[in-house]
């Protein structure tokens, strides 16, 4: 009798060097290679979702952003610093929950991930054109040229791409030797939040002997797993890390982002 191919219920992740979390170990390990896999945060979640928010106008399809991530909510922290997720039936934009994404990768060319690049890189080029007065068009080739050099130099440096890095790059594109006419309030903003921003490291704290009980946000329906099987940074202080609860800035960003969504 044929083996059982393994599920995608859980992974263990590690805060890497670069402040960015990375993928350890994962239950499916048929489908999932876990060498250079990173995973977002609750904050960057929040960030990217701002960064988003812009190009709602131009067409973002929420559905994209839900589908290229699989939500992911932290069960208990271990005692040589990593931390083990399950996974959950949570949206990203409606959700209360405390969720870290894991993109989609397991087709990197044509799944769901590879397919929210695509999209919010178009989206991307359409915003700029409409708010710089360029004396030609940008084009989505360019602003692709331009990311993927910025990309190549990490490579070159012997840095890994975090998925996080991966898309501020596109949404935070501006073309050199131009500006944004808000650029400076979004500047203002940005000194306002401080390391409140999206600083991971400070928020968490949990007992490594606590567990999340099993509720029914950590199932989903088996269809979906059957068709599944089908890389502004945080910052630690020092070994301690929060991961009970989000500060009240982090409430705030999500209520926000659900209002948004609505």
């Amino acid at each position: 009798m044929a083996k059982p191919s393994p599920k995608l219920l859980w992974c263990i992740i590690r805060f890497g060097d670069d402040m960015n979390w990375w993928v350890k170990e994962i239950s499916d390990d048929v489908h999932w290679d876990t060498d250079g896999l990173s995973i977002i945060d609750p904050k960057q979640i929040s960030y990217i979702l701002d960064l988003l928010d812009p190009l709602r106008e131009y067409g973002l399809s929420t559905d994209l952003v839900e589908e290229a991530f699989i939500p992911f909510q932290i069960q208990q922290a271990n005692p040589d610093q990593t931390v083990k997720l399950v996974r959950v039936n949570e949206s990203f934009f409606e959700s209360d929950e405390m969720l870290f994404g894991l993109p989609d990768i397991v087709d990197e060319e044509k799944g769901p991930y590879a397919e929210l690049i695509d999209h919010i890189t178009r989206l991307r080029v359409k915003f700029l054109n409409d708010n710089i007065d360029f004396e030609q068009k940008l084009t989505i080739e360019e602003l692709e040229e331009q990311v993927r050099e910025m990309q190549n130099q990490a490579f070159m440096e012997g840095r890994a791409l975090h998925v996080f890095q991966e898309i501020i790059d596109i949404l935070e594109f501006v073309p050199a030797g131009y500006e944004l006419a808000d650029a400076d309030e979004a500047a203002d903003k940005d000194d306002s939040e401080g390391d409140d921003g999206i600083d991971v490291g400070d928020d968490f704290d949990l007992d490594p002997d606590e567990k999340i009980e099993e509720d029914d946000t950590m199932r989903w329906d088996e269809g979906d797993e059957e068709e599944e099987e089908e890389d502004a940074a945080p910052h630690r202080d020092d070994d301690a890390y929060d991961l009970d609860a989000m500060d009240e800035d982090d409430e705030d960003d999500r209520k926000s982002a659900r209002r948004k969504a609505r």
